[in-house]
């Protein structure tokens, strides 16, 4: 496959798992901020998907719509639903010979719902629940088509390891930004729906409910969001699977390029797989997440250069 091919398909399956990620987030959040008027910041969302300075997010933090407006359909945000959809497609358009006809369709209407003139209007006035959820339907409709069309060779490896190495870093960063309002004091008493909406914007709530019997701890939500196999957005989901999609790429003509993004991986998965919550409050949370966050990115570094020959 042609590395210009292969980064294409990993750009666009990152891109639109961050969508996904960034509807979630600030569904739940508006929902979060019904709950709590007065007290309720937007500040954690944009320290997360956005690269503004802390004093223009300060700006923001308490303007519910104009938050909205900015992460959704923001032209001059680099990681808004808009221009990352569009960069999606972009990248999908260069490879229609690598993806189906019926993925090209779901990036294609994605698009064009996201450019839709009324879109902008409705976040101002209409409930923004009903707009985001119609915006996830459209994203969940390109993963299902995704996983019941695409031959698993080399493009849907490369499709996968994009996104699970956005997904895992997408845990990482929303547990650490979550923690730090509570100063990464993992015994530090917040409230219920302070944990209740943290795992609903991972989409967790639920089966942290049917795992832990004995209410809401902060080491077990760690332990959830970062250590839980079987749960889809823990960062050890994510790690291994990334594994197993990689693992897919071996072939006798880059065995050095193979071996070294394998070790880094597996250093990693070892890191986590090897942890408990208490080894982790011990190390501290926060070390570990920004130890964790920089090993995946240095991953990703390797990838652009061994297989996308992008230095």
């Amino acid at each position: 496959m042609l590395s210009r091919v292969a980064d294409s398909l990993y750009w666009m399956s990152r891109y639109m798992e961050r969508t996904d990620g960034i509807l979630r987030m600030l569904k739940i959040s508006y929902t979060s901020s019904q709950d709590d008027v007065q007290e309720f910041s937007w500040l954690p969302v944009l320290k997360i998907f956005t690269f503004l300075k802390e004093e223009d997010a300060q700006v923001l933090a308490y303007n519910t719509r104009a938050v909205l407006q900015f992460m959704v359909l923001g032209k001059d945000n680099p990681n808004s639903v808009l221009n990352i959809v569009t960069l999606a497609r972009e990248n999908g358009r260069s490879v229609q010979d690598h993806i189906t006809k019926e993925m090209w369709q779901c990036l294609n209407d994605f698009y064009h719902t996201i450019r839709d003139n009324r879109l902008e209007e409705w976040l101002q006035k209409e409930d923004p629940i009903s707009i985001l959820d119609s915006l996830i339907i459209k994203g969940m409709l390109y993963f299902g088509t995704t996983d019941v069309t695409m031959a698993r060779g080399e493009s849907n490896a490369f499709i996968n390891i994009g996104k699970f190495l956005e997904r895992a870093l997408q845990s990482a960063d929303i547990l650490d930004i979550k923690f730090s309002n509570l100063h990464y004091e993992v015994d530090k008493v917040a409230d219920t729906a302070y944990w209740k909406y943290l795992l609903m914007s991972l989409s967790g709530y639920e089966l942290y409910l049917k795992t832990y019997r004995g209410g809401f701890e902060a080491s077990n939500v760690v332990a959830q969001v970062v250590l839980l196999e079987e749960f889809p957005h823990s960062v050890i989901y994510s790690v291994n699977r990334l594994h197993r999609y990689f693992e897919k790429l071996k072939n006798e003509g880059n065995t050095a390029a193979y071996n070294h993004i394998d070790f880094m991986i597996g250093k990693i998965r070892s890191r986590i797989k090897f942890s408990t919550a208490d080894s982790i409050a011990n190390e501290g949370l926060h070390h570990f997440l920004k130890e964790t966050k920089s090993g995946l990115l240095n991953i990703g570094n390797s990838l652009s250069q061994q297989y996308f020959a992008c230095s």
